[in-house]
């Protein structure tokens, strides 16, 4: 970032290790976007992270906001930035100078694993084929900057429209592709001002029939925003089309200025940018936890004098309070790991003569099999002394140029063994079922599981023993299996696919939920069931109440009508009204949401606590109302509401042709 001395020694520092962990992730099959690694100092990590990691962005008072709550966070809670790392191609990596070496390299594998996600994964591809984020967001910035040096536009009104729009960042179909949103044409906009100045009129519906000739209206009805097929996920791309901004001096919506359509699609455009990094969060922390781990840990990339710093390191990383995608992430990695590799182990007994899916546990030598599972000694210690016992072990486990390098001295192979191993003797040296933490995972297979992997079993007389059927195994399969998941899934499907019965009850995960009896938190279950829905409505939509377009015309005057799609979370009601004023000024005119609140009976609610159970509420339709002064709520009849209601468990998250 500078020519400060300091700055060019952590260079020097750092090179080595990020030319070696590169080719390792490259050995254990990742395949990230080219990195660029950054040198910064503490200031300038603080204000990267206000940036969201980038160097410029537009001006705006929410950065110097986050920057000082940063600021605070490191002197006064303790907290520690390890690395900012943006989507990009080239990847873009900041290193803080002061950070020991261990913690360098730490970053710098997790960073390996970030950028590999970054580049395979298909939500990140849904917003552009080429990136150049830094470039767009660096473009967006100068036109921000332009018009707030305009002499004629006024600079709080671009920064209150900034807020606007900032206040509905979120509102995008995040399961879409990005488009860029045509803008509306001359006679849309004509149609427009005319439906606003019938509104104003406030003609009864006779009166406009009176007056108006019926095939007329339809007409115009039909060119005005009205009612809609399917409801618009994409508030943003639905205001930039059909929103007008309202003007407080004229008292009434006017057409945007195109300063005001420039900021709103900017915003957009930044949003869908954003929106794969929220949508993967547990995947993306989790698959750069696990393969930091493999790389530090068990690949010794950090040296015998820096393992006990790591160790510490992931230590605070994993053990974060709270919700930790970290974990979780890494957890749900593991076992999927750890599930494919059974898998491939069983289907391989399966094949057995003698062993069934109903004899299975009574037959299987199980202590016999882990035994005959354990990686190769001579992959397992791989040293300078050993080099020539790999000679005897199958040609795809080695890497026959590391060797013969690794023989004339040129590789350390006590530092590296890694370099003379191809990815399958890796697969074979950590292969997961064999390391001590999941011993008696195999054992623990279902009835059910063994049953389903039998079904379709043919050729099941295969082997004539479990000595055969071993030396048959992949033990790449559970990596394979891993970067398969890695291409296709976000974190709904990710959760909803792997978050399994038998993983909520190995990981002792519960939900909790708080108690109007008692006005404190409370456990409420560790059953399966509840404890993904839970997981499942936080991260559908970024945790965010799902609101949609409904009608662009409701009540025939142009009024905006939006939908709370009800998952059984209630609205925050004061919020939504915070939201419905800043809609307002995007829209120009009244705003309406319809949503479902739970109404509890105070008779009810005081038996309920004698009782120590908490109170059963009603479900009732409600539409709230914002005409730019007043605010109105108003019950709705279940009818008006029932396309906006959750059928038992409805998480809206996983349509079948996401996966498709």
């Amino acid at each position: 970032m500078n020519e400060r001395i300091e700055t060019k020694r952590e260079a020097e520092r750092v090179r080595e290790p990020v030319v070696e962990a590169r080719k390792l992730a490259r050995k254990l099959g990742l395949d990230p976007y080219p990195v660029k690694y950054w040198i910064i100092d503490y200031d300038e990590m603080n204000e990267l992270i206000a940036y969201d990691g980038f160097q410029e962005r537009y001006p705006h008072w929410r950065w110097g906001m986050k920057y000082d709550r940063q600021q605070k966070q490191g002197q006064y809670s303790g907290g520690k930035a390890f690395e900012i790392v943006i989507n990009d191609d080239p990847a873009h990596a900041f290193l803080q100078e002061t950070n020991s070496i261990a913690d360098q390299k730490a970053v710098i594998t997790h960073v390996e694993a970030h950028s590999d996600f970054f580049a395979n994964n298909r939500w990140y591809r849904m917003f552009a084929d080429e990136l150049d984020a830094a470039a767009l967001l660096s473009r967006h910035a100068g036109r921000v900057r332009s018009i707030m040096a305009d002499p004629e536009i006024d600079r709080e009104a671009v920064e209150k429209w900034i807020d606007n729009v900032l206040c509905l960042q979120d509102n995008i179909d995040q399961h879409q592709a990005f488009k860029r949103q045509h803008r509306k044409r001359d006679e849309e906009t004509e149609t427009d001002e005319l439906g606003d100045r019938l509104a104003e009129m406030n003609l009864s519906d006779e009166v406009r029939e009176e007056v108006f000739d019926d095939e007329w209206l339809e007409a115009q009805q039909e060119k005005r925003a009205g009612a809609l097929e399917e409801p618009e996920k994409d508030l943003l791309a639905y205001l930039l089309e059909h929103g007008r901004a309202y003007d407080p001096e004229e008292g009434k919506a006017v057409e945007m200025e195109d300063w005001q359509k420039d900021v709103l699609e900017m915003l957009r455009t930044e949003s869908y940018y954003f929106a794969a990094q929220k949508t993967t969060k547990v995947m993306n922390e989790g698959w750069a936890a696990y393969w930091e781990s493999m790389m530090m840990g068990e690949e010794s990339f950090a040296g015998v004098d820096e393992f006990i710093e790591y160790a510490d390191h992931q230590a605070r990383v994993l053990g974060s309070p709270g919700l930790n995608p970290y974990k979780l992430g890494k957890q749900l990695w593991e076992y999927i790991e750890n599930t494919e590799n059974r898998r491939e182990v069983v289907r391989k007994l399966l094949r057995v003569k003698g062993i069934t899916w109903r004899n299975f546990h009574d037959v299987v030598e199980f202590d016999r099999v882990m035994e005959l599972l354990e990686p190769d000694p001579a992959l397992d210690a791989v040293s300078s002394e050993t080099l020539s016992d790999l000679e005897s072990l199958d040609p795809e486990k080695i890497d026959e140029e590391g060797l013969e390098r690794a023989k004339a001295g040129d590789i350390d192979a006590d530092a590296h063994p890694w370099k003379v191993l191809s990815y399958e003797g890796l697969a074979e040296r950590h292969f997961s079922l064999c390391k001590l933490q999941n011993r008696g995972f195999l054992e623990a297979i279902s009835q059910s599981d063994l049953e389903q992997y039998a079904r379709y079993m043919m050729d099941d007389e295969r082997y004539g023993s479990a000595e055969e059927a071993i030396a048959d195994v992949d033990y790449a399969a559970g990596w394979n299996r891993m970067y398969e998941v890695r291409a296709s899934h976000n974190d709904v499907t990710f959760l909803d696919g792997f978050l399994t019965k038998e993983f909520v009850t190995d990981n002792d995960y519960f939900t909790y939920e708080f108690s109007q009896t008692t006005g404190d938190y409370r456990v409420t279950s560790t059953q399966y069931e509840d404890v993904k829905k839970k997981l499942m409505l936080q991260f559908t939509n970024f945790g965010k109440p799902t609101i949609a377009v409904y009608d662009g015309n409701y009540e025939n005057r142009n009024e905006l009508l939006l939908g709370h799609h009800y998952n059984g979370v209630v609205l925050d009601i004061n919020q939504a009204a915070r939201t419905l004023e800043r809609i307002y000024d995007l829209w120009g005119r009244p705003v309406n949401l319809k949503t479902i609140v739970k109404e509890v009976d105070e008779r009810d609610a005081e038996i309920a606590r004698r009782r120590d159970r908490e109170p059963e509420p009603t479900e009732q339709g409600k539409l709230l109302r914002y005409d730019g002064d007043e605010f109105e709520m108003e019950d709705l009849p279940w009818s008006e509401v029932e396309d906006i209601a959750a059928t038992e468990v409805d998480y809206n998250t996983k349509p079948e042709e996401w996966l498709a």
